[in-house]
């Protein structure tokens, strides 16, 4: 478990009805299969569709904002898409979609239209909530099950969920349900806080509809619920249960292992907010239990307030601005996830109830591998370091004061253990006698984010090299990225100037020197990419020339 980055209550009662009919099928894949309504005889799901929910526990971090541009982005590329406005705290979609007046629908139970609204972007259709018209508020996710099921019968290539900040076990079953699960967050401590106790309620709502026609074992997850503290982290509970019921705690871990939220960060504004959602990760696997993917972040930007006002989305009306990249990046790797094979068929990953007791490593706890360096040490140290200081913005809700001063003091056993030769030997001979590796258990839970973009650009790289490949900058930097390489490691390894470095990438060919020196530089990139010298060299100064003929 890597840690990386700068950064490294009130009870929740669930109702033991639940949301749906009782002849819905059980499920412990964490997918909540309760809307899927074409399952086939094993139990797979064959949808023709897919389905992202955004959620999370905290409003007002940007969770509209990703619902509504991420729908505008699968639009864009031609597929029929349909955004369901599900938030139980009112609906305003519409008026970012600048669809006109309150696009709400009266509950008009046995009706047979779902009442989409048509938007001014072509492919994207607004499912607006439903409302009392009565009260004059809208109605519960739970009472819109009719209305849910119907959208089945609507042909959409994507479906796009705003579920809002709501901690509802419908809200929470409708999250479960998708093929992808975002989960916003934002760099502030309530935005941190609500979004670990949105996963510590979201397992225990997977865990309870796994157990729902076990009744007997409901009730040893209630009797466990009880004598915990408000608000315990997944592993807590687990342990818990295994004081009463052995086979019920390995369940619990089977569901905690299935589980994959992702997490998009919104509003950041400084350097270090962008290593938070990295840092979360790590720290909730460490204390949750719970595989977060980090999926990224959304800049703070005046052109989201611009665009808000205009009743435009981002994506239409600031095509160009930081947030609006930051969101197509965060798009990308959406369908990268999506292209992905599918792995609902596959075997749920086993989880034991007593591996969540045993202890970290000294190596996990600085998160490095075990061939880590002196210097992957010193670096670990020094950003872990950081994590765990008075204050740290992602241990909000995680520990407390004495447990911060504990895992600073296993930081410095370790740190001082694995730099030091003999003493790393002798730890590794009495942890590791038989010099096995530690299975990765986020194998089991399918590719990041990161990966399965990394996957996917290798793909589109691979498509386009070949022998009488026409180098770009923008092809060039597509190749450092799909090797997962930063620009700066580029720069260290050929002690280039990162900004010629990003001036060939960006073909600013104006803020490069003379043609023998980029000649030169061309050499190195293509040697630390393991491209063709000759090739690269040739081909791009052949676009240098004619863009800058007077070199000659």
């Amino acid at each position: 478990m890597a840690t990386t980055g700068a950064y490294p209550k009130t009870s929740v009662v669930y109702s033991a009805a639940p949301a749906f009919a009782m002849s819905d099928p059980i499920d412990t894949d964490g997918r909540g299969d309760a809307f899927d309504a074409h399952a086939t005889a094993d139990g797979r799901v064959a949808r023709g569709r897919h389905v992202i929910a955004v959620g999370g526990g905290r409003p007002g971090v940007g969770k509209s904002l990703l619902s509504v541009n991420l729908a505008v982005y699968l639009a864009q590329l031609g597929r029929n898409v349909v955004l369901c406005d599900a938030d139980p705290s009112g609906a305003n979609l519409h008026t970012m979609l600048g669809c006109g007046g309150p696009a709400l629908r009266p509950d008009r139970t046995g009706a047979d239209t779902l009442g989409l609204v048509p938007t001014t972007v072509p492919g994207l259709t607004l499912m607006p909530a439903t409302y009392d018209p009565r009260v004059l508020a809208p109605k519960r996710i739970s009472r819109q099950a009719y209305w849910l099921r119907q959208l089945e019968k609507v042909d959409a290539d994507y479906v796009v969920y705003n579920l809002g900040a709501s901690l509802a076990p419908a809200t929470l079953d409708l999250f479960a349900s998708a093929d992808v699960q975002i989960c916003v967050a934002a760099p502030e401590p309530p935005a941190i806080d609500a979004t670990y106790h949105f996963v510590r309620a979201y397992f225990v709502r997977r865990l309870r509809r796994t157990l729902m026609r076990e009744r007997f074992k409901l009730r040893v997850l209630d009797r466990a619920l009880d004598n915990l503290p408000a608000l315990p982290s997944p592993r807590e509970l687990i342990i818990e249960i295994a004081r009463f019921d052995e086979p019920v705690a390995d369940l619990g871990a089977t569901v905690l292992a299935s589980l994959r939220p992702r997490l998009v960060i919104g509003k950041t504004r400084m350097r270090r907010d962008l290593d938070l959602g990295a840092a979360m990760t790590s720290l909730a696997e460490r204390y949750l239990g719970v595989a977060l993917d980090y999926m990224g972040y959304v800049e703070h930007d005046d052109a989201v307030w611009t665009t808000a006002r205009r009743g435009r989305p981002l994506l239409i009306d600031a095509p160009t601005s930081k947030a609006a990249r930051d969101i197509e990046r965060v798009a990308r790797r959406l369908l990268a996830l999506l292209a992905q094979p599918d792995r609902r068929a596959a075997e749920v990953p086993s989880g034991s109830a007593r591996k969540l007791t045993v202890p970290l490593t000294l190596y996990k706890v600085l998160g490095v591998a075990r061939t880590a360096t002196e210097d992957e040490i010193r670096r670990a140290h020094n950003l872990q370091r950081d994590v765990y200081t008075s204050g740290s913005l992602p241990l909000v809700g995680l520990v407390n004061d004495r447990a911060m001063n504990e895992e600073r003091a296993r930081i410095a056993e370790a740190y001082d253990t694995l730099l030091e030769p003999m003493r790393r030997r002798a730890y590794d001979l009495s942890v590791f006698p038989d010099e096995s590796t530690e299975p990765d258990p986020s194998t089991a839970r399918g590719p990041s984010a990161s990966d399965a973009e990394l996957a996917a650009l290798r793909a589109e790289v691979a498509r386009e090299i070949g022998p009488d490949t026409q180098y770009s900058g923008p092809l060039l930097r597509r190749v450092r990225e799909s090797l997962g390489i930063e620009l700066a490691d580029v720069a260290n390894l050929t002690k280039i100037s990162i900004g010629y470095l990003r001036a060939i990438e960006t073909e600013t060919y104006q803020a490069l020197p003379a043609k023998v020196y980029v000649n030169g530089f061309l050499t190195q990139v293509s040697r630390a990419l393991k491209l063709d010298t000759a090739q690269v060299a040739k081909s791009y100064l052949k676009r240098m020339r004619a863009a800058r003929p007077d070199d000659g």
